[in-house]
């Protein structure tokens, strides 16, 4: 056999190699994704499975993981598209013990690693009767960023601020806050304990089909 031919079927093996070798990767890769889809959690299996959590191990909540919280807490729906809202991350653990001093019910605050101060911003609401649905914008986005920290895997509590006059002071001062900024709660976040078992809250009395 020529040297020609000999070297015609090393590169026909090799390329041959190749192939199998790019279709058993393609093959693992789709494996791979069918894997993280089938176990990722619909929106509906994380709305009944978010729980409020006040217990926390010492495992560090990352600045990427509370970006990512603030972003879904962005995207949520507001009047107007107004968006009359600012948040502030904490991971400073001396901020959040001196938070957990000043807030009679966040206490949890000494055991997280991380807080999100959800604040309305009074120099973007509605004018008029509309001011005040930077109440409402603020909620929908505080939701959305429990519900993310649940697909996350980490645990929150929404603690609420506002409309206690007390405790908006006590956060402003700590926080060194604008005048024009009201936190309207205050958002422990943390790796949770324990086991945290959501309540099904469910009550058919509670739903009426077309009217009272």
């Amino acid at each position: 056999m020529s040297k020609l031919k000999v070297l015609n079927v090393v590169l026909a093996v090799v390329l041959l190699i190749l192939i199998i070798l790019t279709l058993f990767c393609m093959k693992q890769d789709g494996k791979t994704e069918a894997s993280a889809s089938g176990s990722r959690k619909s929106a509906i299996e994380i709305i009944h499975k978010r729980t409020s959590v006040r217990d926390y191990t010492e495992k560090k909540v990352t600045r990427d993981q509370l970006e990512t919280l603030v972003r879904a807490g962005m995207a949520a729906p507001t009047a107007m598209n107004k968006q009359p809202w600012l948040f502030v991350a904490i991971d400073d653990k001396e901020l959040l013990n001196s938070l957990g001093a000043v807030l009679p019910y966040g206490k949890m605050l000494l055991k997280s690693t991380a807080a999100i101060i959800v604040c309305g911003d009074m120099n973007k609401v509605l004018d008029g009767h509309g001011k005040e649905m930077w109440i409402q914008d603020c909620s929908a986005a505080s939701e959305n960023i429990l519900l993310a920290a649940t697909d996350l895997g980490l645990g929150a509590v929404w603690t609420g601020v506002y409309p206690s006059e007390d405790r908006v002071s006590a956060v402003k001062k700590v926080l060194n806050l604008s005048e024009n900024l009201i936190p309207l709660n205050v958002i422990p976040v943390g790796y949770p304990a324990g086991d945290t078992n959501p309540k099904d809250k469910w009550k058919t009395e509670n739903l009426h089909w077309n009217k009272w």
